[in-house]
């Protein structure tokens, strides 16, 4: 779930319904949201207050998750195969752990829990970054290996003072940038964590969901006097600022800037704003797609930009009048697969639509293969959207 921003692996929440397993003796299944989750019998009873943890969790080594423990206490998707179900997360009595939990709908306890990313990478990837005092301590590594930076490291003014002598722009750039007014990190909310959604029958465009790593590319105006025009382009990843290799911070091998200078995306952005000269900026929001890449399900060549959000100064474009944008400037685009899709009554029909294979125009013309799912943009609203993640291509990638 997205609290304030950023998601949340553990939260607060109310038990929707209770089920019985049929042939089984000892557990039953929960609703939490629009998660199904397997539970002790008698554990819960609807309306109960749980702690809901999401899958792509790992969990600390403590006495209330010392179960989990043959499970390398990591949370994943499971398949019980001989009752045919499903359970995805795992709910817990908010009663169990040693500390005081709020008791609180929606309270994100991620924190609190010291509950991480299961996968190193994704930890990385969707991490907010270093801040800025250790970003200036990283551009001056033999300075601040001295016993007395590292001394005035330890207390709050020291890093202060040692930022006015020593810090830069540049250390305070590595944070998203968050000064545009339409542009935010390209986290969507999963569609589990708001069943109600269903109740909206108003048309959706649903586009293939690529799997890779998220980028985004801003171009902005900086002196627009036609004489000296200056602009400022900014590389990012998910949730970080990327410079190019001349900062000791970036990987030299990082995809983001590789794909910058493949489609030539400053330059286009560049004639964007020059045929829009009241535009002040505009951005292409993409999934990164290749070899090394989240296991490369497209089973890709090399590595391939999908263009999934446009905005400028004016706000965020529809995702159809987006495309041809990018057709225009010959850049690739995740498939549009339906422009007026109705959402279905029920929620068990609309996770099963989430199976699929991806067009091969994504895979290099490969077929058959897994798609992760679909993401939905409302077509009253282009800044609102969600996803829906099959579960068979979880349980396949053992997530």
């Amino acid at each position: 779930m997205i609290i304030d921003g950023k998601r949340s692996l553990a939260h607060v929440e109310r038990i929707s319904w209770v089920k019985p397993i049929e042939g089984a003796d000892n557990i039953e299944l929960i609703g939490v949201l629009g998660w199904t989750c397997i539970a002790k019998i008698g554990e819960f009873k609807e309306n109960d207050l749980c702690v809901y943890i999401e899958i792509d969790s790992k969990v600390p080594e403590k006495e209330w998750s010392e179960f989990l423990r043959r499970k390398h206490f990591k949370i994943k998707t499971m398949k019980l195969s001989k009752f045919n179900v499903i359970s995805q997360g795992l709910a817990l009595p908010i009663d169990m752990f040693d500390i005081e939990i709020p008791q609180k709908e929606g309270s994100d306890v991620t924190e609190l829990l010291e509950i991480k990313y299961s996968n190193p990478a994704d930890a990385k990837r969707k991490s907010d970054g270093p801040d800025k005092y250790e970003v200036m301590a990283q551009h001056h590594k033999k300075l601040f290996k001295k016993s007395w930076i590292k001394w005035l490291m330890k207390r709050e003014w020291g890093k202060k003072l040692l930022f006015a002598l020593f810090g830069s722009n540049q250390d305070k750039a590595i944070r998203f940038p968050n000064h545009f007014e339409y542009i935010s990190k390209t986290d969507q909310e999963r569609c589990e964590n708001m069943p109600d959604i269903l109740k909206d029958k108003t048309p959706y465009i649903r586009t293939q969901k690529c799997d890779g790593s998220s980028a985004t590319y801003i171009l902005e105006k900086i002196n627009s006097h036609p004489l000296k025009k200056e602009y400022e382009f900014y590389v990012c990843s998910r949730n970080l600022r990327v410079y190019k290799e001349t900062d000791p911070l970036v990987d030299t091998n990082d995809p983001y800037w590789e794909m910058a200078e493949k489609y030539d995306i400053e330059s286009k952005l560049k004639d964007y704003l020059d045929k829009h000269s009241k535009c002040q900026y505009v951005c292409w929001q993409g999934e990164i797609c290749g070899p090394k890449i989240q296991k490369n399900p497209h089973e890709l060549s090399e590595n391939h930009l999908f263009c999934f959000h446009m905005i400028d100064s004016d706000g965020k474009f529809d995702i159809r009048e987006a495309k041809k944008v990018w057709d225009e400037y010959e850049m690739e685009s995740v498939p549009i697969d339906d422009e007026e899709y109705i959402l279905p009554d029920d929620f068990e029909e609309f996770k099963q639509t989430a199976d699929g294979y991806y067009t091969p125009e994504v895979c290099e013309g490969h077929e058959k293969c897994s798609m992760e799912g679909w993401v939905y943009y409302k077509t009253t609203e282009p800044s609102f959207s969600f996803k829906n993640i099959s579960r068979k291509y979880l349980l396949k990638r053992g997530e």
